[in-house]
């Protein structure tokens, strides 16, 4: 594991990956932080909503569009860091959703909480719940604040798409020269309720500022379904550039078995129906200016190959969106989010967003 990536694992376990952190300890080799960040936003639709029945199969649709103050995946975070000597460094992390808008009693939900070691030769081992080694390959274009990747999202606690529950990874980089460097990761989740255990691997290649990426996620599944099946998800993936640097180019192409349900998170569609055979896509172009303005296209979609359920598209969208760092703490984004069809059956409805984030 090259120093630069011992670096920026060490920094993203410390402070996150978008913005520093508050450390309010340091000393004998210990540090203590904390992070996260708040938004609120105004977010709407502009067209009829699904209404759905205790089964969420839609039963029909409300009239007309609305609006909702929304508070854009708040959390709250906190890490510790102690240099174990002979090159090894150990952090730990908690992170908490936050619920501050509507009065809710889960005032705080998990996101993340895990324990890691990592060692500039030998990699990096991490248990816990955490961002999965599948993210590292498929989440590359989850950037925006406003409308990203939905579909990494559908189970992905469980199926360890996203925020990975109950997981033990590795993660080693080998530099191969000045430019060139190839990485891979390992992890294994234990069965919860519905899924089996599952186990996932990932490699790719850095050189210069291009990126390719493989990887390869699979168990067991009974969640929503009659019989056990094998949920299994290829991920394949490419990009140009560091978001919020200049130009940044990223695509995610996917094909899944039983990962992926008729959903639509933006919509509220969700007929609760698993796809026997999917294809996910993701694409993002965006450019940062030298003012910190950063404008972003993508296209998501889900394309259903399941004759029993959907032989065709589950959802398909694009948003134009906006980002301005009013400081780099400070933000405040904007994005509009057109409704390509679907053939669910399901009404189009675009959505909007727009609000401010501040980074701790």
């Amino acid at each position: 594991m090259n120093k630069k990536i011992i670096a920026l694992a060490v920094a993203a376990a410390a402070f996150g990956t978008q913005a520093s952190a508050v450390e309010l300890y340091n000393q004998d080799g210990s540090t203590f932080s904390i992070g996260g960040h708040v938004s609120v936003s105004a977010k709407g639709n502009m067209g009829d909503v699904a209404i759905n029945n205790d089964k969420g199969i839609t039963t029909g649709y409300s009239d007309g569009s609305s609006t909702d103050i929304i508070a854009n995946s708040p959390r709250i975070n906190f890490t510790a860091t102690q240099d174990l000597g002979n090159g090894f460094t150990a952090d730990a992390r908690g992170e908490w959703a936050l619920n501050y808008l509507d009065g809710g009693a889960n005032a705080f939900t998990t996101r993340l909480g895990y324990i890691g070691v990592t060692h500039e030769t030998f990699g990096r081992a991490v248990a816990g719940t955490q961002w999965s080694p599948y993210y590292d390959i498929a989440g590359i274009a989850d950037m925006p604040i406003a409308f990203a990747n939905d579909f990494l999202y559908d189970n992905h606690g469980a199926l360890g798409t996203g925020r990975a529950e109950n997981m033990v990874s590795y993660r080693n980089d080998i530099q191969l020269g000045d430019n060139l460097s190839i990485f891979g990761g390992l992890g294994i989740q234990d069965s919860q309720t519905g899924f089996d255990s599952r186990g996932q691997v990932s490699l790719g290649a850095n050189f210069a500022d291009f990126m390719v990426g493989y990887s390869y996620n699979a168990g067991d599944r009974t969640d929503g379904l009659t019989t056990k099946e094998e949920a299994v998800s290829h991920a394949l993936s490419a990009k140009y550039g560091s978001y919020g640097n200049g130009l940044y180019v990223a695509a995610v192409y996917t094909m899944n078995e039983y990962m992926h349900g008729t959903s639509n998170y933006n919509t509220g569609s969700n007929t609760g129906e698993v796809l026997s055979d999917s294809d996910g896509i993701e694409f993002i172009a965006a450019y940062a200016f030298a003012n910190s303005l950063n404008l972003s296209i993508n296209y998501e979609a889900v394309e259903g190959n399941d004759k029993s359920v959907v032989d065709g598209t589950v959802y398909s969208q694009m948003a134009f969106q906006a980002e301005y760092n009013i400081t780099p703490t400070f933000v405040t984004f904007a994005g509009y989010q057109l409704d390509l069809g679907n053939d669910q059956n399901e009404k189009e409805n675009d959505m909007w967003n727009i609000g401010v984030r501040y980074y701790l």
